[in-house]
């Protein structure tokens, strides 16, 4: 680790304590040569993969973003959203992989945001599986409505999420 002070290219690790329910390493570091005192905060490195093959960082308040749009106007409060966002990140984190596609950020999300608030739900669900008519929205709510009826979970989905379709 270089000194952000003399740019030396060794550092001595004084203290190391974990952060943030143990998903961040801080460390206090040393420089030999300025003896001067640092922090650096690790993370591991999780990347999603967008539609386009572009890879960027994870990013939670992306998550928030598009949570606190869907839950507009609804009984939601941003506590439920940062909430709502660390569980999605924690589960993603324990798959264990290094990239994933967004697609599957948004599956995750998905769940989460139907035991929260269902208008929101269908709100994010319309734009994430790009709902393109009336029959799109029936068929969701349709599904809710065979879910709140007990016919299980994930009455109405296939094991994706996706609305099951009858062939």
């Amino acid at each position: 680790m270089h000194c952000p002070f003399c740019r030396y290219t060794d550092s001595k690790v004084i203290d190391s304590r974990t952060a943030e329910d143990g998903t961040v390493i801080r460390r206090r570091r040393s420089c030999p040569q300025c003896n001067r005192r640092f922090t650096t905060i690790e993370t591991a490195a999780l990347l999603v993969v967008k539609r386009s093959g572009v890879t960027e960082p994870f990013s939670r308040e992306k998550v928030v973003g598009g949570v606190r749009k869907a839950c507009q106007g609804r009984p939601v409060s941003e506590d439920q959203i940062a909430q709502l966002a660390q569980r999605v990140e924690e589960a993603i984190r324990a798959r264990g992989l290094a990239e994933l596609p967004s697609h599957e950020v948004g599956l995750e999300i998905l769940g989460p945001l139907r035991d929260l608030d269902l208008v929101a739900y269908l709100r994010f669900a319309s734009v994430y599986r790009a709902f393109e008519s009336l029959d799109d929205f029936e068929a969701e709510i349709a599904a809710l409505r065979r879910t709140e009826a007990g016919d299980g979970p994930d009455a109405g989905t296939d094991r994706a999420g996706e609305p099951a379709v009858a062939g």
